[in-house]
């Protein structure tokens, strides 16, 4: 097997493992919830597997928003921001592995043609992508994965945006029930 054809392989087998955890995550999600009970790990557990879905969200966001009303928001930000940006591999992966899918999508291909030029702040749109609550962001790990940009620094982008914005809406719930206990006077 030549070089061209091992890659090929790589990425049909990759996007073949995307579609299947896309799949059983939507088949399973209902069981998914139950990793709720074990607090932090749960709340790790099930950020991955909110954001390692490509077209089908899972309600990571709402998700993150009640356990700050239970949990240490802080805490919650960082486990789920964590699990958040591992799950969003899948989408990296993704543009690794099946780039002939998505290339022809006139915004992905904008996006891709802006990091490409502009690699230096090619992290930089992650972070920003990753915090703003949008479904564009499997298009910023698409063509982050097309463009073979590392791995970890990809990561570390994601995280950090994600983390911001679980932190905005982890204290959003840890606020907002406080206001309802108020109101309600207990």
């Amino acid at each position: 097997m030549n070089e061209r054809q091992r890659l090929t392989f790589l990425r049909i087998l990759t996007l073949a493992g995307v579609i299947a955890l896309i799949v059983a995550l939507f088949i399973y999600r209902n069981q998914v919830k139950h990793l709720e009970k074990y607090g932090y790990v749960g709340i790790f557990l099930i950020s991955i597997a909110a954001n390692a879905t490509i077209i089908i969200p899972l309600p990571g966001v709402a998700f993150t928003t009640a356990m700050g009303a239970i949990f240490n928001p802080i805490g919650v930000a960082v486990a789920s921001g964590l699990g958040a940006a591992i799950g969003e591999m899948t989408g990296y992966m993704a543009g690794f592995s099946g780039q002939a899918v998505i290339e022809r999508a006139a915004l992905y291909e904008r996006l891709t043609g802006w990091m490409r030029r502009h690699q230096n702040l090619a992290y930089l749109a992650i972070v920003v992508l990753a915090f703003v609550p949008n479904p564009l962001f499997d298009l910023a790990g698409m063509a982050s994965g097309a463009l073979k940009l590392p791995v970890w620094k990809f990561l570390a982008a994601c995280a950090i945006g994600k983390i911001l914005k679980m932190l905005m809406f982890a204290y959003a719930g840890f606020y907002s029930i406080r206001w309802i206990t108020g109101w309600l006077g207990k």
